[in-house]
């Protein structure tokens, strides 16, 4: 019976390999935020990302199913993500690149120490060699992404001053996205909504009621 419990939980995800769920699960049991609640509802404190290196600021698995679902049904094999922190949306993407057929999620992450956590997930899920992460400041790490992208999350770190980060990624990042290319946001940063929401910018784009509200948008022109 225990076991049969077991497998229709496994059969009601997205992800079907057990040696990622796990680390998945790992990591959502691990989750914790700082005693100030984080950056987002702290920005009057510190908003160095060095301050908070022991602390994962990831996606959710709802998300994280979001985005195997979308990569594997448009037979995604180039996605970017900003940031790409402790690897938890990474492990998403590089698990679809795998099941496509093959493919490269690159991650951009500023932190040194979070980009070897990522890579030690990865690792540990047998997913390594789906992803490349950049360490460094994504303005510069994602000017060349190498080709057209099929999918790029912007999930980075917030600030009070605009332009937000997620403003000044997407317009990096929105001139390398294919047409029927997919962008996810998840801080709903206000300058970021006003450049996917702009007709003249090529996008339609939707929020979903996912973890408090997630923006989903394609580029169609």
């Amino acid at each position: 019976m225990q076991n049969d419990i077991m497998q229709n939980a496994t059969l009601n995800r997205t992800i079907r390999d057990a040696r990622v769920l796990a680390v998945i699960d790992r990591l959502q049991a691990e989750r914790r935020r700082p005693p100030n609640g984080g950056p987002s509802d702290n920005r009057a404190e510190s908003q160095d990302p060095y301050d908070y290196a022991d602390y994962g600021f990831s996606i959710h698995p709802e998300q994280g199913d979001l985005i195997y679902l979308l990569c594997r049904g448009m037979g995604a094999t180039r996605v970017v993500e900003f940031a790409t922190s402790i690897g938890m949306s990474t492990l998403y993407f590089a698990a679809a690149m795998r099941d496509n057929g093959g493919g490269m999620v690159i991650g951009s992450e500023l932190v040194p120490t979070k980009v070897g956590i990522a890579k030690r997930n990865l690792a540990e899920a047998g997913l390594a060699e789906y992803a490349e992460i950049r360490q460094g400041d994504a303005r510069q790490t994602l000017r060349d992404l190498g080709g057209p992208v099929d999918f790029t999350l912007i999930d980075g770190w917030p600030r009070e001053e605009e332009p937000s980060l997620a403003r000044e990624v997407i317009e990096i990042v929105a001139p390398q996205l294919r047409v029927g290319g997919y962008v996810l946001n998840d801080n709903a940063e206000p300058d970021f909504l006003e450049f996917v929401r702009a007709p003249g910018n090529g996008f339609l784009s939707v929020t979903l009621p996912i973890k408090n509200g997630t923006e989903l948008s394609v580029k169609v022109a």
